[in-house]
């Protein structure tokens, strides 16, 4: 399903991932302004956003946001999530503090166990009726 984004943040994440479905949950919870949409990466929406992204080592990780016609990756997307949820999330922007290595070096080792300590599905999620209008395909 193909739709309008107008601008609005997107985020791709695995579909197939119990962190990240769990994540995206969290985020559909806290995004009071419903600016947010989402799209698995194994949609072809997110293959074309794995197709944008140019990371130095091959690997776009396990997120990527789209906003303001930027792509972020790892750490960055993350704390770019916490700024557009504004509220006690600003309070994590303080991760920004630590360098970029440092914080993609925590993303990369989290996303390297995530199926390993959180498990993963068989299918990626099915949005219920109500939020598939958040939703890209």
């Amino acid at each position: 399903m193909q739709q309008q984004t107008s601008g609005r943040p997107i985020v791709f994440f695995d579909g197939v991932c119990n962190l990240c479905n769990a994540t995206v949950q969290r985020i559909i919870r806290s995004d009071k302004k419903k600016q947010f949409l989402f799209a698995p990466l194994q949609s072809a929406a997110g293959a074309a956003a794995l197709k944008q992204v140019t990371i130095a080592d091959g690997k776009a990780g396990s997120v990527i946001l789209f906003y303001n016609h930027q792509y972020y990756t790892r750490s960055s997307a993350v704390l770019q999530v916490f700024k557009l949820l504004g509220g006690w999330y600003s309070f994590l922007l303080a991760g920004y503090i630590l360098p970029r290595f440092v914080r993609d070096g925590l993303y990369n080792f989290v996303a390297k166990h995530r199926y390993q300590w959180f498990g993963e599905q068989n299918e990626c999620m099915v949005p219920t009726a109500e939020l598939k209008e958040r939703f890209i395909e």
